[in-house]
This record gives C-alpha cells, structure tokens and sequence, in this order.
C-alpha cells in the first residue's frame, strides 16, 4: 500500500489555464493535462530559476518528490509545443498560499491573502469578481 500524498504548496493559481496551437480547433487535438504542482515545480525550477533544493522547500515536498515532478512537468511541455497539443492545467494535491482575483469589468487583476475577504474591485467597485483559486476548487481550504 502506498503512503498518502500530502498537499503540496503553489504560490498562487495560474492565470491562464489552458493552451493550444493557433489556428486550431481544440477539440480536434489530444490533450495533456499539468496538475497544478508540476506547474508549480516548473514555475519555481524554470522561470525562477531555484535549485531543486531550494523548490522543494518552498512547496513542502522532499528533494527527490520535486526531482519527479520537473521531470514529468518538462516532458508534458515538450510535448506540448513539439507536438502541438493542447495543455490544459488542472488537478493535483495542493494548497494555494495567495490568490488572485480578476475583476470581470475593468479586467484588473490583484493578488490577496486567503484571511482578507474582497466583495469589490478597488479600481471600478464593480462587485463582479472572478476567484481564480476558485476555478481549481480552492478557497477556504488554503488559509
């Protein structure tokens, strides 16, 4: 039997969940689905540019758990752009640490903490706002 994976750490939900080749209907392309903490290891790993040392720490997992994560996040996105498929993002065991609200009228977007509660944009007061941890199931279960 094996051991129960325990949530891992994601800064904060991406801002974009899904990609495709342009020019070409999704629904006519094979999908690869990222889970949230390889889009994480990826984020801290790649764009970040921290040590495998450094990433794991920050997402509460071990070194060796982080070192297949990026292993497995890299070959999808190869994939991906070398295959033209869609990526789409989504799933996994994680626990946001901040979120990101958009509002659906002006568009602004801003980062807050899960213990502050937003009912309007700060720019247009528009009460229309979008919880993009919220998309992926995430809310109160991340304070």
């Amino acid at each position: 039997m094996s051991r129960p994976q325990y949530n891992r750490i994601v800064h904060e939900p991406p801002l974009y969940s899904e990609f495709k080749p342009v020019g070409v209907r999704g629904h006519s392309l094979q999908k690869i689905v990222l889970t949230l903490d390889e889009f994480e290891a990826f984020r801290l790993a790649d764009q970040l540019g921290y040590s495998h040392a450094m990433a794991a720490d920050e997402m509460g997992i071990s070194r060796s758990t982080f070192s297949r994560l990026i292993e497995k996040a890299r070959k999808k996105i190869a994939d991906f752009l070398i295959y033209g498929r869609m990526l789409t993002i989504e799933g996994g065991a994680v626990h946001f640490r901040m979120n990101i609200i958009q509002c659906r009228d002006c568009g602004h977007m801003f980062k807050i903490s899960f213990q502050e509660h937003i009912v309007e944009c700060p720019v247009c007061r528009s009460r229309k706002l979008m919880n993009l941890a919220g998309n992926f199931g995430h809310g109160k279960c991340c304070t």
